[in-house]
């Protein structure tokens, strides 16, 4: 099973989605390419990390969401002058500690829905990809640029290589296109290059910006990419809505 480490990471610079690509995956290439062009709609804007707002729009959601964004506001008011590396550590550990993991189906009813960061704290839980979308905007409205993050599809080996694989989400930084990238995870709070996590197998990432076939199979969890950039393009619309970029 190839694992996700520095030629792991690799793969994900070097191989957008087209050539070498299974037919079930070709099956689904124009619904990449309408979905990617809907992202790329978006326009997404640049700007300062503005609490405030995400603060404003935390209070329309209710008490605890209002809670939860004050407390954002504080834990990133103490790192936001220092550097990149800090910024991850601070949200990877806000996020982890603040947020209790659950299953979708029992946070919304429903077998796979994807938060805003606002919703998360809102209610307090979180899976997989909440975590990770939640560690992504917030980043992003801090000032890290896109293209150093990418939301990345695993399977991931519970318990460590040789345990019961499963599907799961991450949130990886590379600080130059061809590092070996520091991944933000909710099962182990420690920062770890990507080479120190033999237990995780890339399938595909993502961010604002684009798309990019991992080194495993595309299928997780029966659902394939364009149903998931789906979830990922609301998800984009939900975070302008609360404030993290304009």
């Amino acid at each position: 099973m190839p694992v996700f480490n520095a030629a792991a990471a690799a793969a994900f610079r070097s191989e957008p989605w087209g050539a070498g690509v299974g037919a079930a995956v070709r099956r689904g290439l124009a619904s990449l390419r309408w979905a990617a062009l809907l992202l790329a709609t978006l326009s997404l804007g640049v700007q300062a990390w503005d609490p405030e707002r995400i603060v404003q729009a935390a209070a329309r959601r209710g008490e605890q969401a209002l809670q939860g964004a004050q407390a954002l506001r504080q834990a990133m008011a103490s790192v936001q002058s220092q550097d990149e590396p800090s910024q991850l550590a601070a949200v990877n550990e806000f996020y982890n500690r603040r947020l209790q993991y659950r299953d979708d189906i029992d946070i919304w009813g429903q077998v796979d829905y994807w938060a805003s960061p606002l919703e998360s704290l809102q209610k307090g839980m979180a899976d997989c990809e909440d975590y990770a979308i939640a560690k992504y905007f917030t980043l992003t409205a801090m000032g890290v640029p896109h293209r150093k993050l990418r939301l990345v599809y695993v399977r991931a080996a519970m318990g460590g290589p040789g345990g019961p694989v499963q599907p799961h989400m991450v949130l990886a930084y590379y600080p130059s296109p061809e590092a070996d990238p520091f991944v933000l995870d909710n099962l182990i709070t420690e920062l770890r290059h990507a080479s120190r996590r033999p237990d995780l197998s890339p399938v595909f990432s993502f961010n604002a910006e684009g798309l990019w076939e991992g080194v495993g199979p595309v299928a997780v969890g029966g659902a394939g990419p364009s149903e998931r950039l789906s979830r990922w393009r609301d998800a984009l619309a939900k975070a302008r809505q609360d404030g993290f970029f304009q």
